[in-house]
């Protein structure tokens, strides 16, 4: 079979401003699928505008909210971003949520925790063991000792790695920011969906 190269997505940022509010949304192009296309900015829009939600009201005279986005993964037809809202609302200071997406790029698919790994697989056991081991070689001071992360914990992929995070407060206090644990392909290679978005990266091409 001939090597077939897959083209990145097209990631453009659109600029959306209400009062008290300005907001870069990613918006994806160049897609061999249309329907995919419409697809992952459908699911980009709709997660925006829960983050929008998810802040409260803007109605502090001194409230203001900054959205932007990071691209994580843009290859093997695997687009994984993180959208982050900022927000002011009163009070001390003010709370930056986020969320990520991970699509498959040439069906517009966006994949669960769950739904990287095969199923069957104790995958929260192994990746609860993995975040603990980090949590106490990296000594981060966590509110209680760590348990284990949540079936649909939220997570990206990076550079052939699957990084698990928590918000701000879940785990550690506000000061230490969002908590990032990266895990290697490699190190849960044995119970990876080899055809979802992280078998593409587990594969030496």
């Amino acid at each position: 079979m001939a090597f077939q190269f897959q083209q990145p997505a097209i990631v453009q940022s659109s600029r959306v401003a209400f009062p008290k509010a300005e907001l870069y949304v990613p918006v994806v192009s160049g897609l061999r699928q249309p329907a995919a296309q419409t697809a992952i900015n459908n699911k980009i829009r709709q997660t925006e505008r829960q983050l929008v939600q998810d802040q409260g009201s803007l109605a502090d005279p001194r409230a203001e909210m900054i959205g932007y986005f990071e691209i994580k993964t843009n290859e093997k037809n695997v687009l994984s971003l993180s959208l982050f809202n900022y927000a002011y609302t009163g009070g001390a200071h003010g709370l930056t949520l986020q969320e990520s997406l991970t699509f498959d790029a040439a069906t517009g698919k966006a994949f669960t925790l769950a739904e990287l790994f095969k199923p069957g697989s104790d995958y929260v056991k192994r990746l609860s063991d993995l975040v603990r081991a980090q949590i106490a070689e990296r000594q981060i001071e966590t509110f209680e000792p760590f348990k284990a992360i949540r079936p649909d914990q939220p997570f990206y992929i990076a550079d052939r790695a699957l990084v698990i995070y928590f918000a701000l407060y879940e785990i550690t206090p506000y000061a230490f920011g969002f908590p990032y644990f990266p895990i290697s392909v490699y190190d849960v290679s044995d119970i990876v969906n080899p055809n979802g978005p992280l078998g593409r990266m587990d594969a030496n091409d």
